[in-house]
């Protein structure tokens, strides 16, 4: 979706050429995969933040265009919503100190793009989905004003038929109605990016979907939507639903989810997932681009598949497969699942816990799916979004009857060895990675997730006027995120 993208509205020729388009896409990507050496490489990292912008009173404040402008920053970017911002991070090599140098470029662009926001009576908040966004905050108007949003919101729009419904389940319930796309722009991610060499994807990749809902529970912070006391990762739920092309009054058989957790364990490699990609979701964007794919593989070149990153760009996987051109083209993981916040180094933490869990478990992840059915996996997924480190997780066991039963806290306490193995693995510095997975340890021992924290500051101010205690809980949370100290220690 960063794509340029200059006009919202298309005719059904564009449609149909754009299908023919993406087929020859998928056709060359098949040839490229297939090249000897394709991809291989180093394993590096890469992410991206996105956030909310907020005023004195912690309320959503929607100066986006003029945080963007002001900031002159090429790595910021728009997101959905007025109020949202989006910060690219640097690439950066997995060997050696990758999360530190990752933490130390979020801590000075926070610090700059304060100062920016502070020109226009805003402050910069990272945070899964910001506690005091009311509903009227998250009308039409509220979506910023693009030609690639308003084309994405018509092309969901064309497919579906009908308005959205949000109803969530939890402590206090959510069932609401909207007629637009600006409800999504409530979550906010921190997205991180694996390289791998493709030989490995298949492995990494089931590894991935196999220990994300851990990563989940021990990073949640998205417990409020709309003054609402709902899942510690409510964000799961509300992506889902803010999104889909699935009308519920259709006569048509029920489609794949546009934000899946996937459809089965991947059997060979990333071109199933492209594939799935292309084949099960009808086109949102039909934009063409003036290269022949084919051509230019037949002629040993990289092609930009353009059309294909255009339709990865709308099918919102959790963990989700990229192709890059960049350095002579690779594949990657993209780990979608994480919340935004608290702080750079509770980020980085679950950056390197979830990244180090997928690469530890890997090399015995062929041993370990025949006892775990992958709807075991997508059940964990939605167990950890809804009850964080007290959800009871499936695990595959080796030993006896698979699976067994486990807390999420007592698995992630068993597998932190696993998650410094694989960070081990990766050449990543040993204190570098004592410290990150610490900070995990220190809140399976205090029991404190952002999640947990944030629920605990509103208990603690009583029964009153919700809308005033989520206020007073933002502006303690940016108190401490300020402070820099992981969110185990406030």
């Amino acid at each position: 979706m960063g794509l340029f993208i200059d006009r919202s509205t298309f005719t059904d020729e564009e449609y149909v050429q754009a299908g023919v388009r993406l087929r020859e896409n998928l056709e060359a990507l098949r040839m490229l995969l297939d090249r000897p050496r394709f991809g291989v490489g180093p394993p590096s990292l890469g992410a991206e933040l996105e956030m909310c912008i907020v005023d004195r009173d912690a309320q959503a404040l929607p100066v986006n265009r003029e945080v963007l402008e002001a900031s002159n920053n090429p790595q910021l970017q728009f997101e959905l919503d007025r109020f949202n911002l989006e910060y690219n991070l640097a690439p950066v090599a997995a060997a050696g100190k990758p999360f530190g140098a990752m933490q130390a470029e979020l801590e000075a662009m926070l610090t700059s793009l304060n100062g920016v926001a502070a020109d226009f009576g805003g402050h910069m908040i990272a945070v899964g989905i910001l506690p005091t966004l009311r509903l009227k905050q998250l009308q039409n108007g509220a979506m910023t004003d693009l030609p690639r949003y308003r084309a994405l919101a018509n092309g969901i729009k064309r497919i579906r038929g009908e308005n959205f419904r949000i109803r969530i389940d939890g402590d206090e319930p959510v069932d609401e109605v909207v007629a637009h796309l600006a409800m999504e722009g409530a979550n906010t991610s921190f997205q991180l990016h694996l390289r791998i060499d493709p030989d490995d994807f298949a492995d990494t990749y089931n590894a991935a979907q196999l220990v994300t809902p851990l990563a989940l529970a021990v990073a949640g912070n998205s417990p409020f939507l709309l003054g609402h006391s709902l899942w510690h990762e409510t964000r799961i739920a509300l992506f889902k639903q803010a999104v889909d092309t699935r009308g519920a009054t259709s006569h048509e058989w029920r489609r794949a989810a546009r934000v899946p957790f996937g459809h089965g364990w991947v059997r060979r490699g990333a071109f199933e997932l492209f594939a799935e990609s292309c084949l099960l979701y009808p086109i949102l964007l039909p934009i063409c681009g003036d290269e022949k794919p084919l051509d230019v593989v037949r002629d040993g070149g990289i092609p930009e598949l353009f059309e294909l990153r255009l339709q990865q760009g709308t099918i919102w996987n959790w963990n989700r497969p990229v192709y890059d051109a960049a350095d002579g083209g690779h594949v990657r993981i993209e780990f979608r699942a994480l919340p935004a916040g608290p702080t750079p180094v509770d980020m980085t933490a679950n950056a390197a816990f979830i990244c180090g869990l997928t690469v530890g478990i890997r090399e015995r992840v062929d041993t370990l799916l025949p006892a775990h059915p992958f709807r075991y996996a997508v059940y964990n997924f939605y167990r950890a979004a809804q009850y964080g480190l007290q959800a009871e997780l499936l695990w595959p066991d080796l030993d006896s009857t698979s699976p067994r039963v486990v807390t999420a806290t007592e698995l992630c306490r068993q597998l932190l060895p696993v998650a410094d193995a694989g960070l081990s693995a990766l050449n990543v510095d040993q204190d570098e990675r004592h410290n990150l997975l610490g900070i995990i340890e220190a809140r399976l021992d205090s029991e404190t997730t952002p999640a947990v924290w944030q629920r605990r500051v509103v208990e603690e101010q009583g029964g009153g006027d919700r809308w005033k205690a989520l206020a007073a809980m933002v502006e303690r949370y940016m108190e401490n995120s300020n402070s820099g100290r992981p969110v185990a220690e406030w």
